[in-house]
């Protein structure tokens, strides 16, 4: 039961934490829109989403005014495209992303997640049709997010994917040049992807999902650093179980506002994703948790020991406030995303090497990394593989999300506002991965894939 120091702790955090619920996402079921007729597939399409989420906003807003709770964004995911065009006639998929974005803009809804096709052990015909598609499709559209699954620990991965993956992140930077090469933000591509998540860009309404459910994705850096700052010198045991107890309250926080969203839209309640998702306000940072702990830099030599510690009590204290824990739930990295990762790589002690380091152990991947407009798509599909493989050797979601900022260099930035923040143009290695990427085929799947 709550207490009044309960009450007036969320309140705390809500007020001077940046406590907030980060989204609410309506996963949608397409299957049922398949045509062959592009228009009639198109129009079912529009039908549907705007049917089914046509309250989501609303109901969103009217939660944020009863609880006093804030609810940052409420987004839409559906059936990856690939499955559900597949019958389509036509060339590519663009007027399909059209109809999405036009949905997701007549619900009033930031983001919608799914243009997306899982390769991860081969693709067909309509596969690659929406993989070349996604270059025009992201230039034509404002809120539509595209990912593709490459590689799983089950399947292996699939380096003819890969290759092209990077060529088609180099044609998205072209064909978004003028706006800083924004469509390659919301261009993800996973190893073992989840069907379940409420997170943009990678969000899609896997085929094991009910016909329709909402998603909830909390967050809470500035919570964990706020509650840390109360430990300092402590040993790590209590700085595991500080974590943990403020993120079941931050859970719990995320359980309630998803089952009163769900019984007020008449759909059934998913799963509460409780990673922890900076923003590029100060006091908001994954980076600043880290330091916390006694880096002086985020980036430094005991900096991938930190995050493992932060994520697995995350996931402990979380899955204790919630019966439906899923989505990526952990710590995310993204660069762009979060203050103290964009003032530690400007500083050069938070490198692309050390941030795969970190893959190991967090959440997600490479997230939100702009890099020189002159890198080569090869270079782009190594980067993928590695952490493709990162993935499929330790079982767990990886993606890599990168930015060719074309026309800038190291130590320029790219400029893409609110959520997305900004990024510092970081430095690879020079040496050439063309031939390992020009191989092509499928890296086998590891032996732990043999669980049966």
């Amino acid at each position: 039961m709550l207490n009044a120091k309960d009450i007036m702790q969320t309140q705390d955090m809500i007020a001077n934490q940046h406590l907030d619920i980060r989204t609410i996402t309506m996963g949608i079921s397409l299957l049922d829109c398949a045509d062959p007729n592009m228009d009639r597939c198109c129009e079912k399409i529009y039908r549907k989403i705007t049917e089914r989420a046509k309250d989501l906003v609303k109901v969103g807003e009217a939660i944020e005014k009863e609880f006093g709770i804030p609810i940052v964004n409420k987004r839409i995911s559906v059936t990856p495209i690939a499955l559900v065009a597949a019958a389509c006639q036509g060339d590519d998929y663009v007027p399909i992303a059209k109809t999405l974005d036009a949905a997701a803009k007549e619900c009033g809804v930031n983001f919608i997640g799914g243009f997306s096709a899982l390769v991860q052990k081969g693709a067909t015909e309509s596969d690659w049709k929406l993989i070349r598609s996604i270059p025009g499709a992201m230039a034509a559209t404002e809120r539509v997010c595209a990912s593709v699954n490459v590689g799983s620990t089950k399947a292996g991965i699939n380096m003819d994917a890969v290759a092209e993956m990077g060529r088609i992140l180099k044609k998205t930077a072209e064909a978004t040049a003028q706006n800083d090469c924004m469509g390659c933000a919301k261009v993800v591509v996973f190893a073992n992807a989840v069907e379940d998540n409420p997170f943009m860009a990678g969000a899609f309404h896997g085929v094991g999902e009910p016909e329709c459910v909402l998603n909830v994705g909390v967050s809470g850096p500035g919570v964990v650093y706020h509650a840390l700052q109360s430990v300092k010198g402590q040993p790590f045991d209590v700085v595991a179980e500080t974590i943990k107890k403020t993120a079941f309250r931050v859970t719990r926080m995320g359980q309630l506002v998803g089952v009163e969203a769900s019984r007020r839209l008449g759909v059934p309640f998913g799963i509460v994703d409780l990673s922890l998702a900076p923003t590029p306000a100060v006091g908001d940072s994954v980076a600043r948790i880290l330091e916390e702990m006694g880096l002086e830099v985020c980036g430094t030599h005991g900096t991938t020991a930190a995050l493992a510690l932060l994520n697995d009590a995350v996931k402990k204290g979380g899955v204790m406030a919630s019966n439906h824990v899923g989505g990526l739930s952990g710590a995310f990295i993204p660069v762009s995303e979060d203050e103290g990762m964009i003032a530690a790589a400007e500083r050069g002690t938070l490198t692309i090497t050390k941030l795969e380091a970190m893959t190991c152990v967090c959440s997600v991947g490479l997230d939100m990394i702009a890099v020189p407009g002159d890198t080569s798509a090869a270079t782009i599909s190594a980067i993928i593989a590695d952490e493709a493989a990162i993935g499929m050797v330790n079982s767990k979601t990886t993606a890599v999300r990168i930015i060719p900022a074309l026309g800038k260099n190291v130590g320029d930035r790219v400029e893409m506002g609110g959520l997305l923040g900004s990024a510092p143009v970081m430095p690879l290695h020079t040496e050439s991965s063309e031939e390992f990427i020009a191989r092509g085929g499928r890296i086998p799947a590891p032996l732990q894939s043999l669980k049966n």
